[in-house]
Formats: C-alpha cells, sequence, structure tokens
C-alpha cells in the first residue's frame, strides 16, 4: 500500500480542490472580457485555432478570441455531412492494412514550420488507435494524405516536427512485439519494443514518406518535441513504464520516482541511414494521398521500413531520469530549456541542453537502461520549479521569458519564470485541465497574448445536456503580468492538444472554388450537353451536373434492382461558397457536398424496384427545393429501356 499512496493523494486532493472551486465560478470573469472576445458582425477573429477532435477522430477549427466554431476538417473518422469516407473518390483515404477503418482517436496536431516558425502550409494530426499521421492542406482544409505507422501501436507521441518540418516524428504510446510472432504477454521484458518513426516531408509538395524507425526498449512513449536554434539537431521524448508491466498499469507503472526523457540526435540517426547502419525489415503499412488534380484519393500499400537499432548506432540516444511519469516534454523559444511534466511529481524539473551535451561529452552517466546511457539527472538540470500545483501536464511558452503549465489535479495554469524558476501567477480552470495552447507557444516566436486551456471536466459551465455535457475550453488574455479569464467556449469531442496560428498567415491563400477548366476527375462532365447516362453489365454511370437550380439529368429509368448505379456529380458553378448537395432516397452510405468546379462520386445499388427521388441537399438559391429529379428502379430483367434526361415532358395521352 506505501507504494500507491502518492497517487492517491493527488486524487483526494483534485477531488476537495474541484468541489471547493466550484462554488466561486461566477466571479472568474472580470467586467472587461467581454469586449476583449467581441468580434463584430462582418469583422474576422484574429487567429485560427485548430483542435484535435479526440474520439469523433476529426479535426475542428474555431475563431479566436471569439470561440466561434468555423468548420470540422474530416481526417480519420467517415463524415456523412460531405462523404467524405463514403464517396468513391474518398473512401481510399481510410484505407490501412487491416481495410478500410472509419474511425479513429485523434489526439494531437502540429502546424508547418519554417525556420522554427509557423508558415501557414500544412496541419498535421495523428491517429492514436490505429497509428496513422494525416497531411492538411491549409489552403482547402482538406485532408490530401495519411501514412500509416508499422510497428507501433497507439500513435499517441505524434505528429510533432522539427523546426523546418524536415520530419514529422510519431512515438508509440503501446510497446508491442515488432513483426507478428506469436509471444506471450509475460514476456514484455524480452519481446515488446517501443518505437519512434521519422516521416520525411518534401519542402515543395508537402508529400510524406517513412524515412526511418528507431526500435527503443518496452515502454509508453507518452508527447515530444523538437529541439530549436542550439538543440535543432535533437529531439526530446516523455516516457513512462520504464517499470516495463503490462498489467494494472495505474499501480504498476508508478512504481520508480523517476522514469526519462529521452533524447535522440535526429541529425546522427540521419547519417546512420544514409550509411547503411539500418536494417531494412519487412513491414506492410499504407500510403494514402488525395490527388488534388483529379480530385481522387489512391492507397498504395508499402512493403518495407528501416529500422535504426541503438546497440548499432552509438551517441544517437540518451536518457535522462525525470520524475515522475512525465507526460509533457517542452522545450522554451531558444531551444535552451527541456521541460518535463510529471503526472504524479509535485515540481517541474527544467533541464539544460548545454548541460546535457556536456555532461554526454563527461560521460556523465549513472548507467543504462537496456543499453541506452542514462545522464546523471543533476548533470543535465537547470533547475525545479518548486511547489506549482498538482499533476503537471504540460508547458507552453509566451515568449517573453515566462512558462505556462497546466496542472491537472489542482485545475489550474501556473505561470512561471524560466530565468528563476519562480511561481509568478495562478489561475484556476473549470476542471481538471489538459493540454493547454498559446499561438505559437511551441515555436520560435510565441503569441504572448492569448491562452487556451482544455478542460477535461465542465460541471455547471454550460446548459446540462444529459450523461455527458459539453467538451470545454477556455480562453485566457496572457499579455499582462496577471492571467485574466475571458471566455468559456463549448468544444466538439475531447480536445487533446490544439495549435493556432495568426488569421492572416491563411486568410488570403484560401482556394475560393476549384477551376473547372482544370478538373482532371476521370468521370467529370463538362456542361449540361454532355451530360450521359452509361450502361456495361449492371453497372450504370450517371455523368451529372449541378448548377442553380437543377440537376441534369434530373429524370433516369432503365435502371434495374441489382444494378451498381455511379453517380458523377460536376458543380458546374464558378464563384466562392456555391457547393451543391446530392443524396438519393434510402442510400444507405451518405449524402455528397460538391464544391464549385468539383467531381464527386456517390455509389447506390438499389435492392427494390420503385421510383426514388434524388436532391440538392445544401441550400443553394431561392428554388433549392425544385433541385430534385427522380430514378426510377425497375424489377431485374425487365425490358425497360435506358432513358434520361432533363425538361423533357412526356405525350401522356396515349398512357393509362
Amino acid at each position: 500500500m506505501k507504494k500507491i499512496f502518492l497517487p492517491l493523494c493527488f486524487v483526494a486532493a483534485m477531488a476537495s480542490m474541484q468541489s471547493c472551486k466550484m462554488k466561486n465560478t461566477a466571479s472568474a470573469v472580470q467586467g472587461d472580457a467581454n469586449s476583449k472576445v467581441y468580434v463584430a458582425p462582418g469583422k474576422y477573429d484574429e487567429y485560427y485555432n485548430f483542435v484535435s477532435g479526440g474520439f469523433n477522430g476529426q479535426v475542428s477549427v474555431y475563431g479566436l478570441p471569439s470561440g466561434r466554431l468555423l468548420k470540422l476538417i474530416p481526417v480519420f473518422s467517415v463524415f456523412p455531412e460531405n462523404g467524405y469516407g463514403y464517396s468513391e473518390e474518398t473512401k481510399a483515404m481510410l484505407n490501412t492494412t487491416n481495410g478500410q477503418i472509419p474511425w479513429d482517436d485523434q489526439h494531437h496536431l502540429e502546424l508547418s514550420q519554417t525556420n522554427g516558425e509557423q508558415d501557414g502550409r500544412w496541419l498535421f494530426a495523428n491517429a492514436n488507435n490505429t497509428p496513422r499521421v494525416a497531411r492538411i492542406d491549409l489552403s482547402t482544409f482538406k485532408t490530401v494524405e495519411i501514412l500509416q505507422m508499422p510497428n507501433s501501436a497507439g500513435n499517441h507521441s505524434s505528429p510533432f516536427i522539427t523546426e523546418n518540418t524536415e520530419y514529422v516524428v510519431a512515438g508509440t504510446r503501446f510497446s508491442v512485439p515488432l513483426g507478428t510472432e506469436d509471444v506471450p504477454i509475460s514476456s514484455f521484458k524480452q519481446n515488446f519494443h517501443s518505437t519512434a518513426s521519422f516521416i520525411s516531408v518534401d519542402k515543395t509538395s508537402g508529400n510524406m514518406a517513412l524515412a526511418f524507425q528507431m526500435v527503443l526498449p518496452g515502454m509508453n512513449l507518452d508527447l515530444s518535441h523538437a529541439g530549436k536554434g542550439p538543440s535543432h539537431d535533437w529531439f526530446f521524448f516523455s516516457s513512462y513504464n520504464t517499470e516495463q508491466a503490462y498489467t494494472l498499469l495505474e499501480v504498476n507503472a508508478s512504481q520508480k520516482d523517476k522514469d526519462y526523457i529521452i533524447a535522440v540526435n535526429w541529425k546522427k540517426a540521419e547519417e546512420y541511414a544514409k550509411a547503411g547502419k539500418g536494417k531494412k525489415v519487412p513491414a506492410e503499412y499504407a500510403h494514402n494521398t488525395f490527388d488534388e488534380s483529379k480530385q481522387l484519393a489512391s492507397s498504395v500499400i508499402e512493403h518495407e521500413v528501416l529500422l535504426l537499432d541503438p546497440k548499432d548506432c552509438p551517441d544517437m540516444i540518451y536518457m535522462i531520469p525525470c520524475p515522475k511519469s512525465p507526460h509533457g516534454c517542452d522545450l522554451d523559444p531558444t531551444g535552451e530549456y527541456i521541460v518535463g511534466s510529471g503526472k504524479l511529481a509535485a515540481l517541474i524539473p527544467v533541464f539544460s541542453f548545454s548541460k546535457m551535451i556536456k555532461a554526454i561529452g563527461d560521460k556523465q552517466f549513472e548507467g543504462d537502461f537496456q543499453g541506452i546511457p542514462i545522464i546523471k539527472y543533476e548533470a543535465a538540470l537547470y533547475g525545479e520549479v518548486q511547489k506549482p500545483g498538482l499533476g503537471p501536464l504540460h508547458t507552453e511558452f509566451d515568449g517573453k521569458g515566462n512558462a505556462y503549465t497546466s496542472m491537472f489535479l489542482s485545475s489550474e495554469v501556473v505561470k512561471w519564470s524560466l530565468k528563476d524558476l519562480k511561481v509568478l501567477d495562478r489561475a484556476p480552470t473549470y476542471y481538471s485541465v489538459g493540454h493547454l495552447m498559446i499561438p505559437g507557444g511551441d515555436t520560435r516566436k510565441p503569441g504572448g497574448k492569448y491562452l487556451v486551456a482544455y478542460n477535461k471536466i465542465t460541471k455547471d459551465r454550460f446548459l446540462p445536456t444529459g450523461p455527458e455535457l459539453a467538451q470545454s475550453a477556455q480562453l485566457y488574455d496572457i499579455s499582462g503580468d496577471k492571467m485574466q479569464l475571458l471566455l468559456d467556449f463549448p468544444t466538439i469531442g475531447e480536445p487533446h492538444y490544439a495549435q493556432a496560428l495568426p488569421a492572416s498567415l491563411i486568410q488570403g491563400k484560401q482556394v475560393k472554388f476549384y477551376d473547372i477548366n482544370k478538373n482532371g476527375n476521370e468521370f467529370v462532365t463538362m456542361g449540361e450537353k454532355k451530360a450521359n447516362v452509361v450502361r456495361k453489365g449492371n453497372r450504370v454511370d450517371v455523368y451529372m451536373t449541378a448548377i442553380r437550380s437543377h440537376l441534369v439529368p434530373d429524370n433516369i429509368e432503365g435502371v434495374f434492382v441489382g444494378d451498381d448505379v455511379y453517380f458523377h456529380v460536376t458543380n458546374l458553378e464558378q464563384d466562392w461558397d456555391i457547393p451543391h448537395g446530392f443524396a438519393i432516397k434510402n442510400n444507405p452510405n451518405a449524402e455528397l457536398l460538391v464544391m464549385p468546379g468539383e467531381t464527386v462520386t456517390l455509389k447506390f445499388s438499389p435492392q427494390k424496384q420503385g421510383i426514388y427521388p434524388f436532391y440538392c441537399t445544401d441550400f443553394c438559391s431561392a428554388l433549392h427545393q425544385e433541385m430534385s429529379g427522380y430514378l426510377r428502379v425497375s424489377p431485374k430483367g425487365s425490358n425497360t429501356p435506358l432513358k434520361f434526361g432533363t425538361g423533357v415532358v412526356a405525350d401522356t395521352s396515349a398512357q393509362k
């Protein structure tokens, strides 16, 4: 019992502090807060805030300071609102070596950088459940690439990037055996490994490729960040469960006073990879890309990966002891200070990069962890923030010499000085803050105006909605000496990490519509006169156009029960914000949203004869309701001729 006393004390402290704070929430917001978050009608927010969706698998976009929801970007889960994962053009985006996976758990985000500053090109997102990394194009707010991670389970420690986006880095949460060998769970120490994957990013196109993986001892990697400036060549991971437990981790992975920050010299790893020090091993993983010129996703299965083993690559990886079960692993804007945040620690250790390098040079080690040298704690330590609060998780920086750490158990954000490690201010959160975000707070150039706390519990903050309450974000003004709570706003899914950047970086780069003359989709219909219906066996291709306010064709006959009907809908509009929708009665998958100049395909396989109305689902004009048509499905084997048209009125005088 003695060994688990500290965690239980923390849980008790959390319950006690929350019960006290809930009584005093009404006075938390000062009187001038409304004016600081008010964005007048017709005016724009200062920042785009990209927020992880957690268990909904998507990325949500909010404006700051208003907290207004602007968009939900489908990434790792099917999205009936616009047909993502349902349309023939996007199905391949969710392909894996285990087939099409329609859901994932999206935890962390990272904006692309140049020289350690946000450049507004791409947003990277991780999938925690079926390990993958996605790239989102910030000119279209579309997911354009998803790369699966082999030899990985629980892709939590990702997708963090080097300061010129040379690599996106992904670490495993759950250690697993490499390959497919059948081994007992009890052989964890002998057969289970964690890995760190380094994904190269093309500087121009953004295309990703799995450059190499590092094999690490069996443990859990949690979060990570790249070095900056003097520490540019290094990458740092937090870890827990260095006890190598495989059951009841709540107790068994909390035995040691310290786990480790893992310091990786990725430049040296790159050199080892080029020198042939790695081992190419079989590994199947999917690489999915969306070709915006063809408006079509494709999936390729890769078959090999390069593994680097620390025992074959000396001076590549080191470990720094860090109390206790660290979650956050954050580097300040100068690249000198490495902040570890132990979930069960009563202090915040701050390590010095220059001291770490000296310790390595002087061989100030205290043994090794399965062959990886362990640097002496004091040799790398810059200092400790004493009594910061309970349950430190994650730290960001304001660019003015200050750090801000989320305290999960004591439900607060704590501001402290990097210079003397003194606590400067505390602000309560409501409640149990996980991650926090300062725009650019993990870059060389943070914005020191706002901080957003992403909270796990929201009791009494919003109107009740049954057993599950809305997820919560809280916006703070950090421009002065004291933090000021400005705004609560609900979020979608369970927000974990988030990133924000000035709207000016991407606002003027937005694609407003697709040039239909450059539409390379195989099934594009270039004008109403090209509309057609073609049968090949039991496949029927409908080449359809949409424009305000009709579909061509809007009457189709000669389709039979059991046919596979492909509606290839081309939106002929060439104007901003004029999408058209398409849906047909009883279709068991989804609808489509077709952007101006785009072609998207919906498959429909009717199982019963009858008349099936179809229609535009996105309100587009005063005559939107009239934008509809009919599909006639006849019994299989009948002699109903194939015919179609729009605006054709039949002579009914001879009909009954």
